[in-house]
């Protein structure tokens, strides 16, 4: 019964994460956010697509679903339900069923799941990661230092550092997204918050 419940958890918050908020939100708005600025479904790129209000949208809508699918993994599993209900969920909104595959880099999603997993270590990440974002106008950077700090925070608490290998996981699947912005930060040539995506 307990593998089934494990099983329902994965299934659903995969399919939770295959909705794609910056798809339906630049739709209605007469855009097809795969094909326009970095080609990416996620919240940064509807940033620089759709303008603020449009990223605030989808970002709100990516942070939603990866909720509800940690909530789901608790109610059905606790602690182990909602650690595999947010893996599940970065995946789906990475890699959609329903886009041919193609989504977005998973931060949004990221930031609620280690919020709703370990609150005090999400909290201190996400805060260290909007002034790095503040302070140098990269998104991807901030975006990367917030899963490296929660990571680091998991593994060397008391009690939690079990955990970690699962918190390596979020930050092994951000970096393989990020892995072309990695490569324009050492460039010198990642965009930063304001300007159009380079090709």
């Amino acid at each position: 019964m307990i593998v089934l419940k494990y099983i329902l958890i994965a299934i659903a918050a995969y399919l939770l994460g295959s909705f794609s908020t910056g798809i339906l939100v630049a739709s209605r708005q007469g855009h097809d956010i795969r094909n326009e600025g970095s080609k990416n479904t996620g919240a940064s790129n509807a940033l620089r697509v759709l303008g603020v209000k449009g990223g605030a949208m989808v970002f709100i809508g990516d942070f939603i679903k990866a909720s509800l699918a940690v909530l789901l993994g608790y109610l059905l599993c606790s602690k182990y339900g909602a650690m595999l209900g947010g893996l599940c969920v970065v995946l789906g909104h990475n890699w959609p069923i329903f886009f041919g595959f193609k989504g977005g880099k998973g931060i949004a999603c990221s930031a609620a799941i280690v919020l709703l997993t370990f609150w005090w270590q999400g909290l201190i990440a996400i805060a260290i990661c909007l002034a790095v974002i503040y302070f140098t106008r990269y998104i991807s950077l901030g975006s990367l230092t917030m899963l490296f700090v929660f990571f680091v925070l998991v593994t060397i608490t008391p009690g939690v550092w079990p955990y970690g290998a699962w918190a390596f996981v979020l930050l092994a699947l951000g970096v393989w997204r990020h892995r072309a912005n990695i490569e324009r930060l050492k460039n010198g040539c990642e965009n930063k918050i304001g300007q159009k995506a380079k090709a």
